[in-house]
């Protein structure tokens, strides 16, 4: 993880892209959050990577945006009664140390076993706020995940799922897939995700798209239905935000991009649009 190549070399590497953006939101006078182990965690390859892929330091603002809205979703998931957060695909998310969370609150996150460890070096003399857990898996492991999420379902009453950063990167089938294993767990009773349209999904893949899909990255996963696509499998939009429109707020989009906003029955279809979505159990 240290080497100073500054190719993407596999989807692992994206944390780090994504850590030297919360670093720079972190350094900002007005900043959104403060996560003061984003530098850290990011290292040097973080800030190579995001500014040798194509476009890749071009969009500070989605970053910022996503970040934000899941932290707001995460706390009203708490606050409305979640004992139990299982984050998939943690990457770098230092949310445990951060934010302000109950110390009774159990917290587990999954990611592959090298990002684990790599995180667990970086962040060993660090204190996480609630009661955390890290399991090193591949998500892609279908028999895994399921012992995994029944073994969860047993240890709490209420269990919120998040996903930041993940859907993107599967196949349609293998996203049903997950979401119908969620749902099967009586108590996993909230999911916060982030979602790409169609169109979205097109400028993706023109711009760092090609570089990342080389590297065993590729954004594949950008359904024409938006979040709709999720109620057959089990899940009901609550609340989506898109990331420009939440950028406009705060004054941070960019010039001559104006946001679009879709309800809980709107689909964005070609009409590039990146959110982050509250679903419930249904």
């Amino acid at each position: 993880m240290n080497e100073l190549n500054s190719s993407v070399r596999n989807v692992s590497d994206t944390a780090l892209w994504v850590a030297y953006f919360r670093a720079l939101e972190t350094k900002r006078p007005d900043a959104l959050f403060r996560d003061p182990f984003a530098e850290r965690l990011a290292g040097e390859r973080g800030f190579q990577i995001a500014n040798t892929l194509p476009d890749g330091n071009n969009q500070e603002w989605a970053w910022m945006a996503r970040t934000y809205l899941f932290d707001q979703f995460t706390m009203r998931v708490i606050q409305e009664g979640a004992d139990l957060v299982v984050n998939l695909a943690a990457g770098l998310d230092a949310r445990p140390y951060r934010l302000n969370l109950p110390a009774s609150l159990e917290w587990v996150e999954v990611d592959f076993p090298e990002i684990v460890s790599y995180k667990e070096d970086i962040l060993a003399s660090e204190k996480p706020a609630c009661r955390l857990e890290r399991i090193p898996m591949d998500l892609s492991d279908v028999q895994a995940r399921r012992a995994l999420f029944a073994d969860l379902n047993r240890r709490a009453k209420k269990i919120a799922v998040l996903s930041e950063g993940l859907l993107i990167y599967f196949a349609t089938e293998d996203v049903v897939s997950l979401a119908q294993d969620l749902a099967a767990e009586s108590n996993i009773q909230n999911w916060v995700l982030d979602l790409a349209s169609p169109g979205q999904l097109k400028l993706m893949q023109r711009s760092s798209g090609k570089q990342l899909s080389e590297a065993g990255a590729a954004f594949k996963f950008g359904p024409r239905e938006g979040p709709n696509f999720f109620v057959p499998l089990g899940w009901e939009p609550i609340d989506i935000q898109g990331l420009l429109k939440t950028a406009a707020q705060f004054k941070r989009s960019p010039a001559g991009l104006f946001p679009m906003t879709i309800g809980r029955t709107g689909a964005p279809g070609d009409f590039p649009w990146t959110g982050v979505c509250l679903f419930n159990k249904r």
